[in-house]
C-alpha cells in the first residue's frame, strides 16, 4: 500500500496549521495523522483524555511484538495570546535557515520528522517495531498522556525503550527534575479591620507560610546538586499565584496560593510538603483559639515524576549511538519521560531544536536540526532490520 509522501518541511507545515493550544484540543490534527497513516496501512488506536476534544494516538510500524522503540511527542502547544509575533504563528514561515511557527521546536518538528519517515520505516521491513506515541495536554502538566501510558502498560507488548523528542538540540538527556504543583488555602475569620483581635487574617497567615517556603528555598539551594548536572544546580520551590481579601477594611477570611517544587531526581519528594504541613500545624492553634472554623489545607494538584538516570539502559545506549554522542545531559524542565520510566520502560529525551526557543513569540527551529533528526531516524531503522 502506498500513501501520500511529505518532506519533513511539508509535514511540519501541515502540523503547524492546526491550532492545538492545550485549552482547545487536538482532534483535527489527530484525524489528519490517522488519514495519513491509513494511506500507508499503518495500524493505530486512540486513547482518549477528553472524549471528542483531546486524545492520544498510538501507531505501530512493523511487527506487533515486544521490544520495539517508541518515538513519543506531544501534539499540544502553549498559547500565543499577547505575544508579539512578526508572522502568523499557525503558518510555517521560512526565513533564512530557520522555520518559524508555534510548535516548530516544541515539539512538532520532531513529530514531523517521525511522520515523514513513515514510508522509509515501512520499506525497511522492520524486524522490531517502531511505535509512534502522540499525546495531548503535556503543556499543562503532562496530564493527557497518562491514559495512554496506562493502556501501554496493561494492553500492549512492552517496548524496550522510549525516545521523547523534546527539543534538546539532538543531545541525549537521561535525567530531569520532577514538577509537583500544590494549592494551599487559608481560612481565617472576618471582622472589622479596627477589631483585629476578633478576626483571623488569612493573608497574614499565608504570609507566614510564604516565609517558610522561602526558608525551604534557601535550604534547597544550600543542599545543592551533588551531581552538578542541573541548571540551576539545586531543587527549587516557587510560588506562582496568590489571591485573597475583599476590601482594605475587612479582615480577610480567605487567602489561597499555588506553588510548585522542581526537585532533583534523587530528592525526597515528601520532604517539602511535610515541612509545610508541620509548620501549618504550629499556626493553627492560635487561629482556632479565635474562631474554631479556621484552618490551613494544602492539596497536591499535579505530579510529574522526574526522570532518573539509568546508565547503560537500552534507551540511553541506543540514543547515544543514534546521535553520535558519548555523553548524556540533564535538564531542569520536565517531560513525559518519567511517566514511561514509572511503568518500567527505559526512557531518554532527544529531539531537534533548542528549548530556549520554546514558548516564545517567533518560536523557530533551525532547518539543520531537522536534518540531524532525519539522520537519527535513518540510523534507527538500520538497528531494527
Amino acid at each position: 500500500m502506498t500513501g501520500k509522501t511529505y518532506s519533513t518541511e511539508e509535514m511540519l507545515a501541515r502540523l503547524i496549521a492546526f491550532d492545538t493550544t492545550s485549552r482547545d484540543g487536538n482532534i483535527p490534527l489527530i484525524e489528519f495523522v490517522e488519514d495519513y497513516l491509513d494511506g500507508w496501512g499503518v495500524p493505530h488506536l486512540r486513547v482518549d483524555y477528553e472524549v471528542g476534544k483531546k486524545t492520544n494516538l498510538f501507531a505501530t510500524i512493523g511487527p506487533n511484538i515486544a521490544g520495539g522503540i517508541v518515538l513519543s511527542g506531544h501534539t499540544d502547544v502553549v498559547p500565543v495570546d499577547g505575544q508579539p509575533w512578526t508572522s502568523n504563528p499557525f503558518e510555517l514561515t521560512e526565513r533564512g535557515d530557520r522555520l518559524f511557527g508555534r510548535g516548530t521546536c516544541d515539539m512538532k518538528g520532531f513529530i514531523a520528522v517521525c511522520l515523514a519517515e513513515v514510508p522509509n520505516f515501512i520499506r525497511a521491513k522492520l524486524k522490531s517495531p517502531i511505535h509512534l506515541a502522540l499525546s495531548c495536554d503535556e503543556e499543562v502538566g503532562c496530564k493527557g498522556v497518562r491514559p495512554l501510558v496506562a493502556h501501554m502498560r496493561d494492553h500492549l507488548p512492552k517496548p524496550r525503550a522510549v525516545i521523547v523528542g523534546e527539543p534538546t538540540s539532538m543531545q541525549v538527556v537521561n535525567a530531569h527534575k520532577s514538577a509537583v504543583t500544590f494549592s494551599t488555602e487559608v481560612i481565617g475569620h472576618e471582622a472589622h479591620s479596627s477589631l483585629t483581635h476578633h478576626g483571623v487574617n488569612s493573608i497574614m497567615v499565608a504570609g507566614e507560610l510564604l516565609s517558610e517556603i522561602n526558608r525551604i528555598r534557601t535550604d534547597l539551594i544550600a543542599a545543592g546538586d551533588p551531581t552538578q548536572r542541573f541548571t540551576p544546580p539545586y531543587s527549587t520551590v516557587h510560588v506562582g499565584v496568590i489571591e485573597g481579601g475583599t476590601a482594605k477594611n475587612i479582615i480577610p477570611r480567605r487567602c489561597a496560593f499555588q506553588w510548585e517544587t522542581r526537585l532533583l531526581p534523587t530528592a525526597d519528594p515528601g520532604m517539602v510538603p511535610l515541612r509545610i504541613e508541620t509548620f501549618a500545624k504550629t499556626l493553627e492553634p492560635a487561629m482556632k483559639a479565635v474562631a474554631p472554623g479556621t484552618g490551613i489545607t494544602t492539596e497536591t494538584v499535579n505530579r510529574v515524576p522526574g526522570l532518573a538516570p539509568e546508565q547503560d539502559s537500552p534507551a540511553e545506549h541506543l540514543a547515544l549511538h543514534l546521535a553520535n554522542a558519548n555523553s548524556t545531559h540533564a535538564v531542569s524542565y520536565c517531560t513525559e519521560a518519567g511517566l514511561f520510566q514509572q511503568i518500567g520502560i527505559p526512557a531518554v529525551i532527544c529531539g531537534p531544536g533548542s528549548i530556549e526557543q520554546a514558548h516564545k513569540p517567533d518560536e523557530y527551529i533551525d532547518i539543520s536540526e531537522l536534518r540531524k533528526c532525519e539522520a537519527f531516524m535513518g540510523k534507527l531503522v538500520k538497528q531494527l532490520i
